[in-house]
């Protein structure tokens, strides 16, 4: 079977004949988000990153009022702990459901869903009169606040080509780890004015400002023909639809034959994806629904890749660092400084100024460093265009990294002056969105048509690390101090970085070799 698509400007060819790569991330769609005027695109990312300060805002804005909460509730600190390590694994783990409806239903649906349940846990912590209800309602919270973090970068992925991804990446996500540290301030003021309490009002009206942006400005970026997805579950609805719709002759009748009936079926199987759209049964037959909703085979076809797993390892280590050191230092500041939650709040906030900064300038270094080694390369751009041109960017700022989460750990460990340790805060933020914003464009870049999977692949990576390390804080900041825990994780950050070169160099390899063994197998089937 011979199909050539001219608008995407592929060749599919099956029965033993060579395939082209279908390049479905640039399917021609009806109304092409990408084709929005720069203003519409613009709001979109405003709104989505607003809304990604849902997330961070809950994970830390009670962090001043802890003591406050333990002494209202009769909690433990292990029970606080657990408040907070359940939030990140929550928030971590649910993606995966949430990128699944997004890829079926469309990205407005799942954010208005998602806000709305992060609505109702704000209110219900509001008025917790347990540490269990408190708890309780952190679920309720991660369960909401987890679409954002899952197909914000998807938007972002419908709305700009390739080589203007990392500049946008880097506001969103500087944007939205930002939040672990302006939380705190905005919390510490409130409960100094006010309670704890007053904290998950403030939640409560930001999350009704979201859901109002996200009902009647926000309009919707998802299309279906440019989701493999979507794409995948058409494919198999279709095969259904012919099973059940074929004439099966009686043995030895003359006319049509089983195995003319089984060769329909089979092109079903060998036809593109994308070839299915404008069909007849498509249009008129065939509909998805919840049902066809499954985040099971998109997740396996985003970890059997290696160059993904890779990357999403040392992306959810280098994330556990994050919550780890706005968790601890909190500790560290009430206890050896002395500091009362206002201050602990703008302390906090020279880490969050450090993601900001990185955010923004390292993802426009990315976008440049991609632009340039494009032009060395004759216009050529695969996900690592050989060398990882994506990840270049990282390449001189990696072995920066743990130079200030030592110095940190050291400083707050000999109660410097506190100057020294914001100093520290703010590049340890600086170098950790540097590297992130280039990480997570290139998980997007490289897996085209299922770039909500990837990134809820890496929610869930984040997640599980925050979770550990958010139970293994205490103990080793008890058990080895500021100083050691921080040389520990300096070490671990090494590590991180290592992973990060072998996909800059192998991961091009690892990424083509697996498509390919992907491409036969869907032959063979």
């Amino acid at each position: 079977m011979h199909y050539a698509d001219k608008k995407a400007h592929v060749l599919v060819v099956t029965g033993g004949a060579t395939t082209n790569t279908l390049d479905i991330e640039h399917q021609e769609v009806h109304d092409d988000p990408r084709k929005w005027s720069p203003l519409r695109k613009s709001i979109i990312l405003f709104i989505i990153a607003c809304a990604a300060l849902i997330a961070g805002f809950s994970g830390d804005i009670y962090n001043p009022g802890i003591s406050d909460i333990e002494r209202d509730l009769h909690a433990t600190s292990s029970q606080i702990s657990l408040s907070l390590a359940i939030f990140t694994l929550v928030q971590g783990s649910v993606p995966l459901f949430w990128a699944s409806i997004s890829e079926i239903k469309g990205r407005k649906l799942v954010y208005i869903l998602s806000v709305v349940f992060a609505l109702v846990g704000s209110i219900l912590a509001a008025v917790s009169h347990s540490i269990s209800e408190l708890i309780g309602t952190r679920v309720l919270q991660g369960v909401g606040g987890a679409a954002v973090t899952s197909i914000g970068a998807a938007t972002l992925a419908d709305l700009y080509d390739s080589h203007e991804r990392g500049t946008r990446m880097g506001i969103y996500y500087a944007t939205q780890l930002l939040g672990p540290s302006l939380g705190p301030l905005i919390g510490g003021i409130l409960t100094q004015t006010s309670s704890w309490r007053a904290t998950f009002w403030f939640l409560v009206a930001w999350q009704g400002m979201c859901l109002f942006a996200f009902v009647f400005i926000f309009r919707d970026t998802f299309r279906r023909e440019r989701s493999l997805a979507y794409q995948g579950a058409l494919r198999r609805r279709r095969r259904e639809h012919c099973q059940k719709t074929a004439k099966w002759p009686a043995f030895g009748q003359r006319g049509t034959s089983t195995a003319t009936t089984f060769d329909a079926i089979a092109n079903i199987e060998a036809e593109p994806a994308i070839a299915g759209m404008n069909s007849k049964h498509t249009a008129e037959d065939i509909k998805l629904s919840f049902a066809d909703i499954n985040p099971l085979p998109p997740l396996w076809q985003v970890l059997r890749r290696p160059n993904n797993f890779t990357m999403l390892f040392s992306n959810g280590l280098s994330f556990g660092f994050n919550f780890c050191i706005t968790y601890t230092c909190t500790r560290t500041l009430e206890g050896r400084y002395g500091y009362d939650a206002l201050k602990t709040g703008l302390v906090l906030l020279a880490f969050g100024m450090g993601n900001c900064v990185g955010g923004v300038l390292g993802g426009r270094w990315s976008d440049y460093t991609l632009r340039k080694l494009k032009e060395k390369s004759g216009g050529k751009a695969t996900p690592e265009a050989r060398r990882g041109m994506r990840l270049e960017s990282t390449k001189h700022v990696l072995f920066l990294f743990p130079i200030p989460v030592i110095a940190y750990g050291w400083l707050a460990e000999r109660q410097a002056p506190i100057a020294a340790v914001c100093i520290a805060l703010f590049f340890s933020g600086f170098f950790a969105i540097w590297i992130y914003s280039s990480t997570i464009a290139y998980i997007v870049d490289a897996n085209s048509g299922r770039s909500s999977s990837a990134v809820a692949t890496n929610s869930f990576f984040r997640g599980v690390s925050s979770f550990a390390f958010g139970e293994l804080a205490v103990p080793l900041q008890v058990g080895l101090g500021d100083g050691g825990m921080y040389t520990l994780w300096a070490g671990l950050l090494i590590i991180c970085e290592i992973l990060i070169l072998l996909v800059f160099y192998h991961g091009g390899k690892w990424r083509e070799s697996a498509e390919e063994k992907e491409r036969k197998a869907s032959l063979e089937n």
